[in-house]
């Protein structure tokens, strides 16, 4: 199992209360429908030391890394990255973990 761990820093008009639920949101709305993908999870950060430097984290898991290249070109992904994402994130930072789960 395979999970994307993606941690971004909203643009100063984004990062809100209201605007990092809303982030928060929509993935939670788009992510877990496109191709390959078994589970999303996202949130804020739960203390003063992670608000200092991420606004939103969101994980994304997969049974295989394969299937990480058919979830970047999934419609519903590009266009919640495209369109949605990107005009609202300073910095985004991804990395991809092998996971086991108990």
């Amino acid at each position: 199992m395979v999970e994307r761990h993606h941690f971004l820093k909203l643009k100063a008009a984004y990062a809100t209360d209201a605007g990092r639920a809303e982030v928060v949101e929509r993935t939670l709305d788009v992510l877990p429908r496109a191709r390959g993908v078994l589970r999303v999870t996202a949130g804020v950060p739960a203390d003063p030391e992670s608000a200092a430097s991420w606004d939103v984290c969101i994980t994304v898991r997969f049974a295989h890394l394969d299937d990480l290249a058919h979830y970047r070109a999934d419609a519903a992904h590009r266009a919640f990255v495209d369109d949605f994402l990107t005009p609202r994130v300073e910095v985004k930072k991804a990395w991809n973990f092998a996971v086991r789960v108990a």
